[in-house]
C-alpha cells in the first residue's frame, strides 16, 4: 500500500523526542522559542486515555508549537483510529505510534517495544490510522527486543509495517529489553547500533529513516545526517535546550533565537506563563521545569536554576521569581 499523502523528509531532519513527563504543551512552547524548524512530538498518550478520559487535556496545545506530532499508545487497530482521528482534528500535523517503550507498564497494555513481536498487528493498527486521517502516520521503534540481536528481525518488522502505507520510520537504534531492564536502563545499557539504521536507509531507500539514540554532539548529529533523513533528539536536548538554538542553521534556515538572549527567551517565557496562569490557571513552576538547562554551563546557572525550582515562590508572579533570578530582587 503506498501512502496516501507526499511529504518531504526534509519535515523529519530535526526532531525533540516525545518524552514522559516531559514534552508537554509548556515544554513544547519553550522549544519552539528556540527553534523554528525543529520538530515536536507530545508525550505519549494511550488510546485509553482519550477514549475514557478527558480529550482536551491531553490534546489542548498551542498553535505556536506547530509543526507537533502527536504520540500514540495502543494495540487496537479500531481504537488507534480513533484517536488518530481526534488528533487530526484537534490539528497535529503527525500521528506516531509508539513500539518503543520498554516499561512493564505499557508491556502490560500491550503496546510498546513489544509490540515487535507482532509486526502484521502493528501494519493492521498502521492501516487503520492511515484509512481515516490525511496527515502522516508513523511509527518510532526499536532494532529488536530482548537480547537477540539480528537485523532481519528490525528490516522484516520496517517490510511488514511499510506496505500499510507507513512511509517514516523513526528508527532508537538500540533493542528493548523487556525483561530486567528499567525504562532507565533501557536508555543506556543495550549497545546503540548506528549502522543498523544506516543499512535501513540502504535498504529502504524510498522510506524516511530517522536516527534516534544517545546523541550528544552537533558533530555526532550532522554525521548521523550525512547517512540517514533525520536525527532525533531527547534528554541532551532537553537538558541543554539552548543547543536547539544552533538546528535551524543545520538544515539552512534563519534561526529562531539568531537574535535573541538567554534573557529574551526567558521573558517570553514569564509571558507566556502569566497568560497560561490567566487563562486555564496553571501555576508557573508546572511551566517554569522545562526551562532550567537554559543557562546551562554559565556562570550563575546554579542560582539560577535554584530560584526557579523554588517551590516556596510560588505565590509570587513570575516577572519577580525573575528578577529574584538575576539578583535584581531579594526574597
Amino acid at each position: 500500500m503506498q501512502p496516501k499523502f507526499s511529504v518531504e523528509p526534509q519535515r523529519w531532519r530535526l526532531s525533540v523526542a516525545p518524552m514522559l513527563d516531559w514534552t508537554d504543551r509548556h515544554c513544547r512552547y519553550f522549544h519552539r522559542l528556540l527553534s523554528r524548524q525543529a520538530l515536536l512530538y507530545t508525550e505519549m498518550v494511550t488510546t485509553g486515555a482519550l477514549i475514557h478520559g478527558d480529550v482536551a487535556r491531553h490534546l489542548r496545545f498551542n498553535v505556536e508549537e506547530q509543526p507537533v506530532a502527536l504520540q500514540l499508545g495502543g494495540s487496537d487497530p479500531a481504537d488507534l483510529a480513533t484517536c488518530a482521528k481526534l488528533g487530526a482534528e484537534w490539528g497535529y500535523s503527525e500521528i506516531n505510534l509508539n513500539c518503543g517503550c520498554p516499561s512493564e507498564r505499557v508491556q502490560r497494555g500491550a503496546f510498546g517495544a513489544c509490540l515487535m513481536a507482532e509486526p502484521q498487528l502493528v501494519a493492521y493498527c498502521v492501516k487503520a490510522m492511515v484509512d481515516v486521517v490525511d496527515v502522516p502516520v508513523t511509527v518510532k521503534h526499536r532494532i529488536g527486543i530482548d537480547q537477540v540481536e539480528s537485523y532481519d528481525f528490525v528490516c522484516d518488522f520496517i517490510g511488514a509495517v511499510s506496505q500499510a502505507g507507513c512511509s517514516t520510520f523513526i528508527v532508537h537504534a538500540r533493542n528493548a529489553w523487556l525483561k530486567g531492564l528499567s525504562p532507565k536502563d533501557n536508555r543506556d545499557i543495550p549497545p546503540l547500533r548506528y549502522d543498523w539504521a544506516y543499512r535501513l536507509k540502504r535498504d529502504f531507500p524510498q522510506l524516511t529513516i530517522v536516527l534516534n539514540g544517545g546523541i550528544t554532539t552537533t558533530e555526532q548529529l550532522q554525521t548521523h545526517l550525512a547517512q540517514v533523513d533525520g536525527v532525533m533528539l531527547g534528554r541532551e536536548a532537553y537538558q541543554n535546550p539552548w543547543w536547539l538554538t544552533e538546528w535551524d542553521a543545520l538544515v539552512g534556515a534563519s534561526p529562531a533565537a539568531g537574535e535573541l538572549s538567554r534573557e529574551a527567551v526567558e521573558q517570553q517565557m514569564v509571558d507566556y506563563m502569566g497568560r497560561e496562569h490567566a487563562a486555564h490557571g496553571t501555576p508557573w513552576p508546572t511551566m517554569a521545569r522545562h526551562m532550567l538547562g537554559l543557562r546551562h554551563g554559565l556562570p550563575g546557572a546554579r542560582h539560577w536554576r535554584r530560584v526557579w525550582s523554588d517551590h516556596s515562590l510560588k505565590t509570587l508572579p513570575p516577572a519577580q521569581v525573575m528578577a529574584i533570578a538575576h539578583g535584581h530582587q531579594k526574597t
